[in-house]
C-alpha cells in the first residue's frame, strides 16, 4: 500500500515562489520584462525564503533519523535480552 503524500501549505507556498522565480528569471533573460530596481530584488527575497524552507525540512529530517537510531538500538538492545534469556532458560533444561 501506497502511502499518500500530503503538502503542507509551506510547501505549497515554496514551490510557488520557486516558479515564480524561475518564470521571472526566463523572462528577463529574454528581456520580456523590465522591472525597477526594487522589484529586481523580489527573487532573491524569494530565495532566502526557499533556504530557511529547506533548512526546516532538513532538520525535521534529521530529527526523525535520530529518532530512527534510537528505536534501532532500542529494539538491538531488547532482541539481545530475549536471546540472552532463551539461552539461560535452554541450560536450565
Amino acid at each position: 500500500m501506497k502511502d499518500k503524500k500530503v503538502l503542507s501549505i509551506w510547501d505549497i507556498i515554496a514551490w510557488i515562489v520557486l516558479a515564480g522565480i524561475l518564470l521571472w528569471l526566463i523572462l528577463k533573460v529574454f528581456g520580456i520584462i523590465n522591472t525597477p530596481i526594487l522589484i529586481e530584488y523580489a527573487p532573491y527575497f524569494g530565495a532566502v525564503y526557499l533556504a530557511g524552507w529547506q533548512i526546516h525540512k532538513l532538520a525535521s529530517v534529521a530529527s526523525d533519523v535520530r529518532e530512527l537510531k534510537r528505536f534501532k538500538m532500542s529494539t538491538i538492545h531488547e532482541i539481545n535480552n530475549i536471546k540472552t534469556n532463551c539461552i539461560k532458560n535452554h541450560l536450565k533444561k
